[in-house]
């Protein structure tokens, strides 16, 4: 099966698609349907590993510990056929070392449960009226000029005040704190360059030093943020000690807080708002009431994702269904905006339906590593657009939105919206 910028063998199952193919970024659904079509399970050459499009498939490998996000607690490094780490990128590895989502239990186990403590004590819901005064005040800067960038001037501004008022930072860091991001979240980018590891190694190591600074501070001034709480939160150890989060593990999930969180709502942001743009629902149909109002962001959650793709190692010799022979430590790739797209789950997958009933996404992944910052994404989306269309009830696309040329992250360049 050819197309003008995939080769899909059906005999072979390999798959032939450069995910920086302009085509395929742009609208990477056409792929997906006809691998709905023919072929769920595919080996992807560029990649070099299996990988999978189909919602069940897709949610229960997510939950089958039979695979995880790291493969160095089981095999070392000589087993993998992997070389050293890499001296250049030392930084950024210490910055990743403790993250959450690249931890297995026990240590997963135990780190997810202080970041929930600390987290879930912050009172996620009661965080409402915060992003309705901040969606109201972005909108109060920009609603003279009749036609502005939504990424640039309403769907990263929020995220950044929020999560900077969580943690108790101070807001002009912003600025500096989305730059050290996107620099990081390059590390993640299909076909990254030496130049892009050095330069994100360099912003982990700043970002680093930044927050163990604020650390060393707030542990002499605690108050009632989210860093203060993830310092002083505790759970009994084995040996029933109390045990804190380190200094390492507070850095690795602040900087994931911001970098997973906030690039995720950015993207989800934009591409909720171009859906509904170019949807022919009535937007006030749409935000009439809060259930609708969730309804309608959970299937823009569906609908168009922000990440297209989540791997996973093999922790043991395995067999899946369809005679596919998976080796201990080789990987997988668990392809999340297909399996919301796929039409086994979903009926006319392909179409934007807000009133969709039994919308079960897995956008935000499933099992141990469902993304812990997904009830504060839900309801910054729910509360900031609904508030953009209340105030703005004329709001349309400028112009036609382009996405970034990048591959498994799905966000646009701008999005230009006028009223």
């Amino acid at each position: 099966m050819t197309d003008d910028f995939f080769n899909l063998n059906l005999k072979s199952r390999i798959l032939d698609c450069e995910p920086k193919n302009p085509t395929f970024v742009q609208d990477p659904y056409q792929l997906y349907e006809q691998l709905h079509k023919k072929c769920p399970s595919f080996f992807w050459k560029q990649y070099g590993h299996w990988c999978f499009a189909g919602w069940d498939q897709v949610n229960a490998l997510l939950r089958d510990r039979r695979f995880g996000r790291q493969i160095l607690h089981k095999m070392s490094r000589d087993e993998l056929g992997w070389p050293e780490p890499l001296e250049h990128t030392k930084d950024f590895d210490l910055s990743e070392k403790y993250s959450l989502l690249a931890l297995e239990p026990p240590a997963h186990t135990r780190l997810r449960l202080l970041v929930n403590r600390a987290f879930i004590s912050r009172q996620i819901e009661q965080m409402r009226p915060q992003v309705e005064r901040l969606a109201n005040w972005s909108i109060d800067r920009f609603e003279v000029k009749k036609q502005v960038d939504f990424i640039k001037e309403f769907a990263t501004p929020i995220p950044i005040l929020i999560i900077t008022q969580m943690l108790d930072i101070p807001s002009e860091m912003g600025q500096q704190l989305l730059d050290w991001s996107h620099k990081i979240v390059a590390m993640y980018m299909f076909g990254r360059t030496h130049e892009d590891e050095v330069i994100a190694n360099q912003a982990a190591k700043e970002f680093s030093d930044y927050l163990r600074e604020v650390i060393t501070k707030r542990r002499k001034n605690l108050g009632d943020d989210l860093l203060s709480h993830m310092i002083t939160t505790q759970v009994k150890g084995k040996n029933l000690s109390e045990e804190h989060l380190s200094e390492d593990e507070l850095v690795s999930t602040t900087i994931l807080l911001l970098n997973a969180g906030h690039e995720a709502t950015v993207h989800q942001s934009g591409n909720a708002l171009r859906t509904i743009l170019e949807s022919s629902f009535d937007p006030k149909e749409l935000f009439c009431s809060d259930e609708q109002t969730a309804a309608t962001i959970e299937e823009a959650i569906r609908f168009d994702a922000p990440l297209h793709m989540f791997t996973r190692y093999a922790l043991e010799d395995i067999e899946l269904e369809g005679g596919i022979v998976l080796k201990k430590g080789e990987e997988i790739g668990l392809m999340l905006a297909a399996a919301n797209r796929d039409p086994a789950r979903f009926e006319n997958a392909g179409k934007f339906d807000p009133f969709r009933k039994n919308n079960a996404n897995v956008t935000f992944s499933a099992g141990i590593h469902f993304c812990i910052g997904a009830p504060l994404a839900r309801l910054e989306m729910q509360t900031g657009l609904k508030v953009l269309f209340e105030r703005l009830p004329n709001l349309k696309l400028a112009e036609t939105p382009k996405y970034s040329n990048s591959y498994h992250f799905h966000g646009l360049e701008k999005l230009m919206v006028s009223w």
